[in-house]
């Protein structure tokens, strides 16, 4: 049986707290009458930016405690492209974890030049013994998994980091905002990045929150009016993002329900199933026999998606199955054939268990 740590998800109940909590901010921010508009355009004096945009990064400051927030083009890529712009220095040597890092991320250190220091974040004392080795510039913690053994708590790493040198560091909250109690920034890093399109928001925008040295320089960079979220962009994202905690949390219970159910032994074809953040939480179902990529295929006639979009946005609805990920079949190879993902979105458990159990009773009169 593998063995994996996926993070703790927040309750229903604490989701709810964080939608009116976000309401809340809304009201604080924005006149009513200002918060049914879709919005104006351009570079508005003062602030050079749509003056809605700027509304919205306010609420989004407040709401996850941080000194200052922008949004940025290229989603949450470009958000973590951004913050490592500003926070270091071409050439710069940046702490990274003993992993492999994601495509996008390692394309925008390439950029930057970066010498990449690996330390085992699931390893407190090597973090420590790397610190105290190298000469590192800053640092860069992805939130959710990169490999299946990662078990390390972001709270620790961030703390243990900052305890040796107090270097800036960026954490990747793509797939954690809005589904764990406290994103990086709120846990003593300096910024935070993520994807608004991953929160049912629109395509495209990325949100940075942090110090507001760091966010002014970002700004600074973003000068010409083509760069500008638009604040038909926040408003969208505003109304969206509210519905996101909830969403995500049944999503949640959700997967549960599943895994016991299958470790229960409602259908006996299947051998193991169990959580992972691959990156997103997903359910990782494996098969007595290898006939995954065949239930695949039965899953997408049945209604099941067979590909992520951006993987948990407004477009996601429908229960997705999917091959398991690269970084899983780096480990073991042979599970392409015997094991898939499914993250239900916005199904419930079982919509889920009949698309598989359905799936595998045409696999098997084909076989």
């Amino acid at each position: 049986m593998m063995k994996t740590y996926p993070l703790h998800s927040i309750s229903l109940e604490e989701a709810k707290q964080k939608q009116f909590a976000l309401v809340d901010e809304i009201c604080r921010e924005f006149e009513g009458a200002e918060f049914l508009n879709l919005g104006d355009l351009g570079v508005v004096q003062p602030g050079n930016k749509p003056s809605y945009a700027g509304k919205a990064e306010r609420v989004l400051a407040r709401f996850f405690h941080a000194e200052k927030a922008i949004l940025v083009t290229g989603a949450g890529t470009g958000a973590i492209r951004w913050g490592l712009t500003a926070m270091l220095k071409p050439n710069s040597r940046v702490l990274v974890h003993k992993a492999p890092v994601y495509p996008t991320t390692l394309t925008s250190l390439n950029g930057l030049n970066a010498t990449l220091i690996e330390a085992d974040f699931n390893d407190l004392e090597d973090i420590r013994k790397v610190m105290q080795e190298q000469d590192v510039d800053g640092a860069i913690v992805q939130y959710t998994r990169q490999k299946p053994d990662d078990s390390y708590e972001m709270q620790a790493v961030i703390d243990t980091i900052k305890a040796c040198k107090d270097i800036p560091i960026i954490t990747d909250d793509n797939y954690a905002a809005m589904k764990v109690s406290k994103i990086g920034v709120e846990l003593g890093a300096d910024l935070s990045a993520f994807s608004a399109f991953k929160l049912l928001g629109p395509e495209g925008v990325g949100i940075l929150l942090g110090k507001a040295e760091l966010i002014d320089e970002v700004e600074r960079n973003n000068y010409s009016g083509g760069s500008k979220v638009q604040g038909w962009q926040a408003m969208e994202l505003l109304r969206m993002l509210v519905y996101a905690p909830v969403a995500l949390a049944i999503q949640a219970e959700e997967n549960e329900r599943i895994v016991h159910a299958l470790n229960d032994g409602r259908i006996p074809e299947i051998k193991d199933a169990f959580l992972a953040n691959a990156q997103s939480k997903v359910l990782l179902v494996e098969f007595r026999e290898d006939i995954a990529e065949a239930v695949l295929e039965e899953a997408q006639k049945l209604g099941a998606a067979p590909n992520p979009v951006g993987a948990e946005s407004k477009y996601e609805v429908v229960p997705m199955f999917y091959r398991v990920s690269g970084t899983f079949l780096k480990n073991d190879p042979t599970l392409k054939k015997r094991m898939i993902r499914i993250n239900p979105m916005r199904g419930g458990s079982e919509t889920i268990l009949r698309i598989l159990k359905e799936s595998i009773r045409k696999v098997k009169e084909c076989s």
